[in-house]
């Protein structure tokens, strides 16, 4: 088993975990997918084909691509895992304790890969092959779901982020998306890939309720040498980045911690939809979403947690401070004013970086490819006119586990 590190953005990466949502997607519909998070339904079939494209332009770049279902459900062949996950998932305070008992026993039989599906991907009432004695199955509706679908693990980078030698398993803010966080502790813990295996967590392993305290890995930049860049997002809080970042101080594995503020809005829900690394000294950014002046902090700290936070004055400065670096290189979003907003909601600047220089991106996006092209930054093209409709690109699809670092 090779290292669990993240040492960077850019750096090259060696092993990522991605999701594949078939189940999930085919349950969107045009009355919940709102409140799945999703501003429209998908073709399931071309999401597929758009996501099989993204995973052999990985592996042809030598990366080692890790599967969520698969990973699931080979944890849920280890009985303590399984039996934690269903309890948790199947809880007696969710469903009461009749029906709760029922459900465990049903899914409890079903082999590990459909039941890894029916977690991810949900579970309608209609499909229930059981009567229980309960109150609430009568109250369902053959539409209504039993298990609800979570076509966002498609973005695998927001449910858990490496950062450096550890793993922050991240309290997500979207009750759509609590119950995944969930499968990544299970993984993390049990999975042979990763357990017994010398790595940190961060942030989120116990279940208990976080409070404000939320943090999403889409607003999580490792930019290396010791400094994290972290959005404070419509889902990530001040009082997540200092809870992270009291941790990653606490056991050495960072130094720095650049805060910036972003607007609350769903166009530029994560750090990640309007700015990545895609070389030493670049950056993809949308200057209208974040300015020179953008409100930003440098926070530091020492082996007891304490956190030191100083505004800065150029966020810009404060990671050519960080990185050691020269003066940085900001490829703006491409066209004009109307082009530039469509290829951020598009997804342009949020690309998936393999080494320095090289990005994988949406092929939609061409007034900002052809800025990376003239920078000497090659895109490797996936289609995405179904993917990019759940508003992720690239990096947002992918958790890296394993990345050199700077």
């Amino acid at each position: 088993m090779s290292r669990l590190y993240v040492g960077s953005e850019i750096g090259q990466l060696r092993r990522v975990l991605v999701h594949r949502p078939k189940r999930a997607l085919t349950h969107l519909t045009p009355s919940n997918c709102h409140d799945l998070l999703f501003d429209d339904v998908l073709a399931v079939e071309r999401a597929g084909e758009e996501h099989d494209i993204f995973t052999r332009t990985l592996s042809d770049q030598g990366v080692e691509v890790l599967f969520l279902t698969g990973l699931l459900a080979e944890t849920l062949d280890i009985p303590e895992a399984k039996a934690w996950l269903l309890n948790t998932q199947v809880s007696d305070h969710r469903f009461g304790a009749t029906f709760a008992n029922d459900l465990r026993c049903y899914l409890n039989d079903l082999p590990h890969l459909k039941l890894s599906k029916i977690l991810t991907g949900g579970l309608p009432a209609s499909e229930v092959p059981f009567q229980s004695s309960s109150i609430l199955q009568s109250m369902y509706k053959p539409t209504d779901f039993i298990i609800e679908p979570l076509p966002n693990h498609l973005f695998t980078r927001d449910t858990s982020c490496w950062v450096y030698g550890g793993v922050s398993i991240n309290p997500m803010a979207k009750v759509a998306r609590q119950r995944e966080t969930n499968h990544l502790r299970a993984i993390y813990r049990w999975h042979p890939d990763f357990a017994g295996s010398d790595f940190i967590k961060y942030f989120g392993d116990e279940q208990q309720h976080y409070d404000r305290s939320t943090i999403e890995g889409g607003d999580v930049l490792v930019i290396g040498r010791g400094a994290v860049l972290i959005g404070m997002s419509e889902r990530t809080t001040s009082q997540g980045v200092e809870h992270l970042a009291s941790s990653l101080f606490q056991s050495g594995q960072a130094k720095k911690v650049i805060a910036l503020e972003l607007p609350k809005d769903r166009s530029c829900m994560h750090l990640d939809t309007v700015m990545t690394h895609v070389r030493e000294d670049t950056f993809s950014v949308y200057p209208n979403v974040i300015p020179d002046d953008v409100a930003c902090w440098s926070l530091t700290g020492d082996e007891a947690g304490y956190i030191r936070a100083k505004q800065e004055s150029s966020y810009i400065h404060a990671i050519e401070k960080a990185l050691g670096v020269g003066k940085l290189s900001m490829i703006t979003t491409g066209g004009d004013s109307f082009e530039a907003e469509r290829e951020q909601w598009n997804d342009a600047n949020n690309v998936l970086t393999i080494r320095p220089g090289v990005v994988i991106g949406y092929e939609r996006n061409t007034y900002t490819n052809e800025k990376y092209d003239k920078a000497g930054i090659t895109v490797l093209p996936i289609p995405g006119d179904e993917l990019g409709r759940g508003r992720g690109g690239a990096r947002c699809m992918s958790c890296p586990v394993e990345r050199d670092g700077i």
